[in-house]
């Protein structure tokens, strides 16, 4: 500080951004509708991979192949809820209840790994929310049932760390969107 009085301004949020590459840098822009939340062109791209880094297309396929198999399971779960159903019903309910929760996370990680294929990195942070989760869950599990999903904890952590390696950061910084 200065004798004459001055006082130094103070530092503007924002001033100093990082440095393209480097450091953590929250997304500019979060979707505002259901319509910007959706794929571009509906589900049937989800077949079709653009020219993106090698990391983010097995990074896409992991997303994508293991909420197709999440949904596949939820299916499946539906069948055995109504078994379960007819033989105890409060019980088969809580099933109902637990495999509709689960068709539903399922189909969002489709859907965030096809904006995550845009280059949205809301996406991004959303699918790496999901890896977190999923190591949550495989510790709950291990601890209440003795077995624990950490095969499918360690997959959705291959896919997320593919997801932030430097090779993919181009991807999200690019320019949006992508299709």
């Amino acid at each position: 500080m200065s004798t004459t009085g001055d006082v130094p301004e103070p530092e503007q949020p924002g001033a100093n951004p990082p440095e393209p590459g480097r450091g953590f840098k929250v997304p500019d822009h979060w979707p505002r509708t259901f319509n910007e939340v959706m794929p571009a062109g509906g589900y049937s791209g989800m077949f079709s991979v653009p020219a993106m880094p090698t990391e983010l297309k097995i990074s896409y396929w992991v997303w994508v192949i293991g909420g197709l198999l999440g949904l596949l399971a939820g299916v499946i779960g539906l069948f055995g809820a109504l078994v379960l159903f007819v033989v105890s019903p409060p019980a088969g309910i809580l099933l109902l209840l637990l495999v509709l929760v689960a068709l539903a996370l399922a189909g969002a990680q489709i859907t965030l790994a096809m904006k995550m294929k845009e280059g949205w990195e809301w996406a991004r942070f959303a699918l790496t929310i999901a890896a977190g989760v999923s190591l949550v869950l495989a510790a709950l599990s291990t601890g209440i049932a003795g077995g624990g999903s950490w095969p499918g904890f360690l997959i959705s952590l291959a896919a997320t760390v593919l997801m932030w390696l430097p090779n993919s950061q181009p991807w999200f910084t690019a320019g949006k969107p992508r299709f």
